[in-house]
């Protein structure tokens, strides 16, 4: 674990909002073999993002959000794939949504599938470190990501870091999904591992008379920050909404839903994009890499970033 209270920034810009160096592919994995006897298929139908380039690379599992698509990512995904990691996300439901805890047992099954089933569809000479491993996801997957790791479901990995992007317990306080995981507590998450929080300004706006926030107070990032133990980090998109960080036109009828059932920044979405995978990557790069100069370039000058963060809060052990 990278230490970083008390570290002067290592420089005065920081790379990773760019699009990193590495090359990279995009492949999409069936729950079913085909002709292909080599491996076990999935438990869910997978967008796996790795890079080309020969080398060992940590794995980051990547949940969506309510009702969202795993292509709806991909732009974000590819950011991040391209600074060298590899992103597993699994389409979790299509139609009809799961309940909560079936969500979180799903999402189980595929990280127990990543020891035997990932290899085989990565490029040769692509090789996943399972020995660092990330937990992500975004909105109602973000927090399947937090319940995960708070042991609602049994896996046979070990996440080494979880990062929440805009997460999301339900549409009221009366209306919450199951697990219950809030508990209004603060530092109350029995957690031991780094994790950071990054929601957005506008999540808790709502966008007509006739639909929730999509982001509620009380229900929001805030919140699951709020219970956090340290080391934990906490980034505010302030300008930007809660599906700001989708590709700018997610394709179909439910793509076309995500854009008007919240309320959108007004700047492009690609700062924001950048900003959430930038983030990624310098927090992935301080805790598993123990490269941190990145992360905490970040948290002394967040004027970095494309889009502008606050606050930024950052709780060493």
């Amino acid at each position: 674990m990278a230490e970083l209270e008390g570290k002067p920034a290592l420089a005065t810009t920081t790379t990773v909002f760019d699009q990193g160096k590495l090359p990279f592919t995009s492949k999409k994995v069936e729950t079913s073999n085909g002709d292909d006897s080599t491996s076990s298929p999935p438990p869910k139908p997978l967008l796996i993002v790795t890079p080309t380039t020969s080398g060992q690379y940590p794995v980051i599992l990547f949940l969506h959000g309510f009702y969202l698509r795993t292509c709806f990512y991909s732009q974000l995904l590819e950011h991040i794939s391209s600074h060298g990691y590899i992103v597993v996300a699994p389409q979790l439901y299509l139609y009809i949504p799961s309940s909560g805890l079936e969500e979180i047992e799903s999402a189980a099954k595929v990280t127990d599938w990543l020891s035997s089933g990932l290899q085989p569809q990565l490029p040769e000479n692509v090789e996943a470190n399972l020995q660092k491993l990330a937990l992500a996801g975004h909105s109602r997957g973000g927090k399947a990501a937090f319940a995960l790791a708070l042991g609602y479901a049994k896996t046979s990995l070990i996440f080494s870091v979880l990062l929440s992007i805009d997460p999301v317990a339900g549409c009221t306080k009366c209306c919450r999904t199951q697990p219950h995981i809030l508990t209004y507590v603060p530092r109350s998450f029995n957690l031991s591992i780094p994790v950071t929080v990054i929601g957005t300004g506008l999540g808790p706006e709502q966008k007509n008379c006739l639909s929730p926030p999509c982001a509620p107070e009380g229900l929001n990032h805030d919140e699951f920050f709020n219970e956090c133990k340290p080391p934990c980090a906490h980034f505010v998109a302030k300008d930007y909404g809660h599906m700001d960080m989708l590709n700018d036109d997610p394709s179909g009828i439910v793509g076309e839903l995500s854009g008007c059932m919240c309320v959108n920044g007004k700047g492009p979405r690609d700062a924001m994009r950048r900003s959430v995978g930038g983030i990624a990557v310098a927090f992935s790069k301080a805790y598993l890499e123990d490269e941190s100069g990145d992360f905490v370039a970040i948290l002394a000058d967040p004027s970095l970033a494309p889009a502008k963060l606050e606050p930024v809060e950052f709780i060493e052990e």
